[in-house]
């Protein structure tokens, strides 16, 4: 209850508090700001992967206006020598509002990052896009081989089998790319699973699965138990550290981010910007309040 009493309340409180606990977790408002936090990040050893924060738009018109964004972050971070990459929300583009005008405007992004041999990750929203993003990257994989990935969610019960549906897009020269992480919308049980222990389970299971086909996982989790039992799974199956990686947010466990990159794995980090923060910050309580409790801590104790 209390929770949910935070979630309610958060979007009215001055954006200035808010902003105590978001600068620690947000890169900043423009590309120079994510441009600066991504080349801190490289002096680590670590990668990244830029993203513009906003979604679900209401019109096409602010489609062609992020696709625009897009294209210029782009050219900036190769201009500055970024070590990274860059990740999208298909409902930035209008993936609700018309898909093919969606698909448009992200091929042009996908071909910009190509352009410079670099590559744009596909983020996985709610249940309702799922099947339209697996569908949208489909069609991108087959343009663009080497420069799309996609991200799915362990606690969807259908994750397990879109793993082996898209399994005739794996190639051993260029295998499939998944970042796969918990998923944090709220979803019916019915199609996902809820309970810790189930969630971090099937997590481990879909991994599994992908180094088993040779596919390239984004292990994309700040869990240890979860990292524990994906290293486990790694030395099992022998994995070169070219064949995977970890993935964290922008602030989230620096500690352990640093142990791993100590021992030799790749780390990219989530370098989240934009205008949009305060939105993106309160739409993420009201899908899930149990984050709300965490968010106030951090206001007041950082961290």
């Amino acid at each position: 209850m209390v929770n949910k009493l935070i979630a309610k309340i958060l979007p009215y409180m001055p954006q200035k508090l808010v902003w105590q606990f978001s600068k620690e977790y947000i890169a900043g408002e423009t590309i120079d700001d994510a441009v600066k936090a991504s080349k801190e990040l490289n002096k680590e050893g670590i990668l990244t992967t830029i993203d513009v924060l906003g979604e679900f738009i209401k019109n096409l018109g602010e489609a062609e206006a992020n696709k625009r964004e897009y294209l210029e972050v782009i050219e900036i971070a190769e201009r500055a020598g970024v070590k990274g990459n860059y990740s999208l929300k298909p409902t930035f583009f209008g993936l609700l509002i018309d898909t093919e005008t969606a698909y448009g405007h992200i091929r042009e992004i996908v071909a910009k990052a190509a352009s410079h041999g670099n590559f744009v990750r596909i983020d996985m929203e709610d249940s309702p896009c799922t099947d339209r993003e697996i569908e949208l990257f489909r069609r991108l994989k087959a343009e663009f081989p080497s420069n799309v990935g996609l991200v799915l969610q362990a606690y969807l019960k259908r994750t397990y089998q879109d793993i082996k549906n898209m399994k005739d897009l794996h190639r051993a020269d260029i295998p499939l790319n998944f970042r796969l992480c918990k998923g944090i919308y709220v979803e019916p049980a019915s199609i996902s699973y809820k309970n810790y222990d189930e969630i971090n389970h099937h997590f481990l299971e879909d991994i599994e699965l992908m180094l088993q086909e040779g596919m390239y996982p984004a292990i994309a989790t700040h869990d240890k138990p979860v990292v524990e039992g994906a290293l486990k799974l790694i030395e099992k199956y022998q994995v070169p550290k070219d064949r995977y990686e970890f993935q964290m947010l922008y602030g989230v466990t620096p500690a352990l981010r640093k142990s791993l990159v100590d021992q030799g794995h790749t780390m990219r980090v989530y370098v989240p910007f934009g205008k949009q923060w305060f939105g993106y910050c309160t739409r993420r309580i009201k899908e899930n309040p149990k984050m709300a409790s965490v968010i106030m801590k951090a206001i007041f104790f950082k961290g």
